[in-house]
C-alpha cells in the first residue's frame, strides 16, 4: 500500500517548562518509558511502513537532534521550516515533497509529542483511516473518546451519518469546535457525541493539495512555486524564501472546518498529548496520597502534588495540589489549576530579557 507519514516536530512544548526548553523541547524528552516521544512515534509508524516513507517537519534548531535520536531516518526526510507558521504551511510543504517522492500516496499526519499505550489498536485505526481516505476526496481525523471535561482541547462533533469499516465506526463530522470553558466541556461530555480533537489526520497527498487550492489559494500558489524548485541545486534557499511568505494558519481553521467530506473515527487507545504537567497524573502511577513523585523527594502530609527533582532533595510538608519541578537552573512552583498557564512565565522571561532560562 502506498502510505507515507509526516511527523510534526517543530513545537517548543512551552507548557512543559522548565523541563521542556528551547534547545531540548518536550518531543525529545523521555516522558514515559525509555525512549523520547519522537522516537516512540517513529517506532509506531515503522510497524506500518519503511522509515524511508516517514518524514519529519521541524525547525532548524532541532534538525541535528533528530539525526542523533533517529539515526536511521534519511537526512532528506527531515523537512526544515525556517520559521513557525502553524500546521497548514507545515502540512502543505510536506505534501509537496511527498507528492514528488511518492506520487499518489496517502499521508498520515501526526504530532511528535503524544503518548499512545495501545499501539496495536492505534495501528488498526490508522489502517482503517487510510482505507477511508482513499475513497473520493475524503479527509479523515481521529477523535479521542473524552473521559473528563477537558478545556485544553478542541472538540469534534459526530454527525448522524455512519459506516462500519474493519469493525470500526466511521462518522461524518458535524462540526469542529474550539476549546470550551468548563461548563461547555461538561455539556459535550454528557452529550456523548463530542470527541477530543487529536490533531491526527489521514488523507491522500493530492486530496489535501486540492483543498488547499480551493480554500487557501494564496498558500497554494506558494506551494506551486515550491514544486518547481525541488530539484534545483539551491533548493533549500529557495524553499526558505517561499516559506517565509506563508500565512500563519492552522489546518483546522484553514481546511477542516470548511470541508464537508470529513470523517472521524472515535478512538480509545490510551492517548495523551502531554500538554502540561498535569498529564503526569494520567500516565504515571500515583502514591497513596495521589502524588506523582519523580527523583529525590521527601514528602510528609503532601497530597495530590506533582513533584520532580533533578538531583537536589525536595522536601515538602503539608502541601496540596502543587506542581514543583526542579531542573539544573530553574525551579517551578505553581498550583495545578494554573498548569495550562505556564506559558505566561515564559512571556515574562522574554519581557525581562532572561532568555537564558527559556
Amino acid at each position: 500500500m502506498n502510505i507515507t507519514s509526516v511527523i510534526m516536530a517543530g513545537g517548543k512544548g512551552e507548557r512543559f517548562w522548565p523541563k521542556s526548553r528551547t534547545n531540548l523541547p518536550k518531543q525529545f524528552l523521555n516522558i514515559s518509558g525509555n525512549k523520547s516521544m519522537i522516537q516512540q512515534s517513529i517506532s509506531r509508524l515503522e510497524k506500518m511502513m519503511d522509515i524511508s516513507r516517514i518524514f519529519i517537519v521541524t525547525n532548524e534548531l532541532y534538525a541535528e537532534l533528530i539525526k542523533v535520536q533517529i539515526p536511521t531516518l534519511p537526512a532528506s526526510n527531515i523537512i526544515i521550516e525556517p520559521v513557525g507558521r502553524n500546521t497548514a504551511p507545515c502540512i502543505g510543504l510536506a505534501s509537496v515533497i511527498i507528492e514528488d517522492r511518492f506520487p499518489d500516496s496517502t499521508m498520515i499526519v501526526i504530532p511528535s509529542d503524544h503518548i499512545i499505550e495501545n499501539e496495536e489498536g492505534f495501528i488498526k485505526i490508522l489502517n482503517t483511516a487510510v482505507q477511508v481516505a482513499q475513497d473520493n476526496k475524503n479527509l479523515v481525523t481521529l477523535g479521542i473518546q473524552p473521559t473528563y471535561p477537558e478545556t485544553g482541547y478542541g472538540y469534534i462533533q459526530n454527525g448522524n451519518q455512519t459506516q462500519e469499516v474493519n469493525g470500526l465506526s466511521v462518522h461524518k463530522v458535524s462540526q469542529f469546535v474550539e476549546k470550551p470553558d468548563f461548563a461547555t466541556a461538561q455539556t459535550y461530555l454528557e452529550a456523548g457525541n463530542f470527541l477530543w480533537n487529536s490533531g491526527i489526520f489521514v488523507w491522500k497527498a493530492n486530496t489535501i493539495r486540492y483543498y488547499i487550492q480551493e480554500l487557501m489559494p494564496e498558500m497554494h500558489d506558494i506551494l506551486e512555486t515550491m514544486k518547481t524548485v525541488l530539484h534545483l541545486e539551491n533548493r533549500d534557499q529557495l524553499l526558505r524564501s517561499e516559506f517565509l511568505k506563508m500565512p500563519d494558519q492552522s489546518i483546522d481553521y484553514g481546511i477542516m472546518e470548511k470541508v464537508s467530506d470529513i470523517y472521524v473515527i472515535p478512538c480509545v487507545f490510551g492517548w495523551d498529548d502531554v500538554g502540561s504537567w498535569t498529564a503526569l497524573e494520567r500516565i504515571n502511577d500515583l502514591d497513596e496520597n495521589g502524588n506523582v513523585i519523580r527523583g529525590n523527594i521527601l514528602n510528609l502530609d503532601t497530597k495530590r502534588c506533582i513533584i520532580e527533582s533533578n538531583g537536589k532533595l525536595i522536601a515538602t510538608l503539608g502541601i496540596e495540589d502543587l506542581i514543583i519541578v526542579e531542573t539544573e537552573d530553574v525551579t517551578l512552583i505553581c498550583t495545578k489549576e494554573k498548569a495550562q498557564e505556564v506559558k505566561l512565565l515564559l512571556k515574562e522571561l522574554r519581557m525581562q530579557k532572561m532568555e537564558e532560562y527559556l
